[in-house]
């Protein structure tokens, strides 16, 4: 039976916040918020949530900088996830989307943007990785662009200097944290056990991150001068912003998988 909702208390709440909350006075996050206006007992676990897309919310709302970036990115999300907790076979699937979106998807932008282009290129040509099969074939194409970006992290750490290592690396984590890395590894894991697939993403992870900082790195150090490290932050900041939206997309195709409530 559908949970009733009164979307009116959103209102109440103000603006989302990162962490938990005591109860509406406050503040909440994105999954309190859901349980509030669902009727539910305060919790940032509502029962009418898929565990996996709850897993992926948790941790995205947490990451993002600001409470103006939550609101934006996940108060939208608010209706399309309320009743969404199914079965173990529906959260599976689930799951999937998250690997899914975080090899063929994630990883690319981050690698193009290194300029490690030829390993881009082999990650999207994968087959969409809808099961462990699809997933143990990914791993060797998906370890070798993590030992790709790997060596462009390196090599740009070594060329960069020690203000500039700073800077980068601040710059590479909060662009892939803003990105949803850290809530795409939630979701992915929140209905997936095998040992070959959290390999899978335990690499894509390792390989989005260090092509995040290569291309940071390389920014913080560029060598043409304050407009060529303005162009080259910018860049970074366009990734981050592309992948906000295309998690967003993500959250909206996991909630659009149906099935009964357990």
């Amino acid at each position: 039976m559908a949970t009733e909702l009164d979307f009116t208390l959103l209102e109440k709440l103000g603006p989302l916040k990162n962490g938990g909350h005591k109860g509406p006075g406050d503040g909440a996050c994105v999954m309190e918020a859901v349980a509030f206006v669902a009727g539910e007992p305060w919790s940032d676990h509502p029962e009418c949530v898929s565990p996996v897309i709850g897993a992926f919310l948790r941790n995205w709302n947490d990451n993002l900088p600001t409470d103006a970036d939550r609101d934006r990115l996940l108060k939208p999300l608010i209706p399309l996830i309320i009743n969404t907790r199914s079965t173990q076979a529906i959260e599976e699937r689930r799951s999937y989307l998250a690997l899914d979106w975080m090899i063929r998807t994630f990883l690319p932008k981050w690698l193009r943007l290194a300029k490690i282009n030829d390993h881009a290129n082999k990650v999207e040509a994968l087959s969409p990785i809808i099961d462990m099969e699809t997933a143990t074939a990914a791993g060797p194409v998906v370890r070798a662009a993590n030992e790709a970006a790997s060596k462009a992290r390196a090599a740009a750490w070594d060329a960069a200097g020690a203000a500039a290592r700073a800077e980068a690396w601040d710059a590479a984590w909060a662009a892939a944290r803003d990105a949803a890395r850290a809530a795409a590894g939630a979701a992915a894991r929140a209905a997936a056990w095998d040992a070959a697939w959290a390999a899978a993403w335990d690499a894509a992870g390792a390989a989005a991150w260090d092509a995040a900082g290569a291309a940071a790195w390389d920014a913080a150090g560029a060598a043409a001068g304050d407009a060529a490290r303005a162009a080259a932050w910018d860049a970074l900041k366009e990734t981050r912003d592309q992948l906000q939206l295309s998690a967003v997309d993500l959250v909206k195709r996991m909630a659009a998988i149906q099935g009964a409530q357990s």
